[in-house]
């Protein structure tokens, strides 16, 4: 993988990885620093968060925990669906000498090893409701993404059977939506229709699961790809965290109207209001965003796992 692309004034990837490490860093995304490990992968969630596709300079306290925590929640219970990544999360399983233990102590909750894959070239999308830019597409063309879809739905209504909507996977700029046929040209139809099962199976237990808690998953992203070592299909990267996921309370969904939600919706809200040409540098976000932010991200962690988030920073385990 390439380094972070970090040229653009005011990105905080430029100051390096969020914690000391001896060696092995291979790039920084928008939200995760990337470090070779021996023959894995070490993945770390830092507090970053992006918006309009730029990262802004105010991190959310404890966000890459509760990113990492739900990924580990749902990895377990997703492993019947289809492999992951997920090796290792405690830090001592680190080389001696990797990094001190004040970088130990950051590592707690937020990082993970993992095998080494080869990513596929799309992003792996399910959509279960009318909703973003879904929304938008569906009022211009009848269709989500060249799925055709009945007339007189409303923003937010749920769809009868969810849909797979792959997109393209951009490496600077906006992703964008491609039909299965473009799949297929991309990555063969025997691993596009083999995607689109694991995809469409993967979302449907989140929604299970969800629901049980109380809250809709409306729409996700997934990460796919094949491992270095076997081959095989593997899931990646992040799992229904509030990054890769639309969830909202059901006990507040109301059809024909846009819902609130435990993700970075709230941030991307209070931006729109602000004089900004949504171009690096992003503006500072101010105290009670970043509250509003972390309470959200926390109580999507605890109401799907049914575990304490304080809990989990203590133990660095998730029940």
């Amino acid at each position: 993988m390439p380094p972070a692309e970090t040229t653009n004034p005011g990105d905080p990837r430029a100051a390096g990885p969020t914690f000391g490490a001896a060696g092995g860093f291979v790039r920084s995304g928008k939200v995760r620093d990337l470090f070779e490990v021996g023959d894995r992968l070490l993945l770390v969630a830092s507090d970053r968060l992006s918006a309009f596709d730029v990262v802004l300079p105010t991190p959310i306290p404890d966000k890459g925990r509760v990113l990492t925590g739900l990924s580990r929640f749902w990895f377990g219970r997703t492993a019947d669906v289809i492999p992951n990544h997920l090796m290792g999360t405690d830090p001592a399983e680190l080389p001696a000498g990797f990094t001190d233990e004040a970088g130990r102590r950051e590592l707690r909750g937020r990082m993970m090893l993992c095998r080494r894959a080869k990513v596929l070239p799309v992003e792996v999308i399910v959509r279960g409701y009318v909703a973003g830019s879904g929304w938008q597409d569906y009022r211009r063309t009848g269709s989500i993404c060249g799925v055709q879809l009945p007339d007189g739905l409303r923003e937010s209504d749920r769809l009868s059977e969810p849909i797979f909507t792959p997109s393209t996977k951009a490496e600077v700029g906006h992703d964008e939506n491609i039909g299965f046929d473009a799949m297929v040209d991309l990555v063969g139809a025997e691993l596009s229709e083999k995607v689109r099962d694991v995809a469409l199976r993967l979302y449907r237990r989140g929604s299970e699961v969800a629901e049980k808690a109380g809250i809709l998953l409306a729409d996700t992203k997934f990460e796919l790809g094949t491992a270095v070592d076997t081959g095989e299909l593997i899931l990646i990267d992040e799992i229904l965290t509030p990054d890769s996921s639309r969830f909202w309370d059901a006990s507040d969904y109301e059809p024909g109207r846009a819902q609130a939600s435990f993700d970075k919706q709230f941030v991307r809200d209070w931006l729109e209001a602000q004089p900004w040409p949504k171009t690096y540098p992003g503006p500072e976000l101010p105290p009670d965003i970043v509250a509003g932010t972390r309470r959200r991200y926390m109580e999507a962690f605890e109401r799907i796992t049914g575990s304490g988030f304080e809990h989990y920073l203590k133990e660095d385990v998730v029940a």
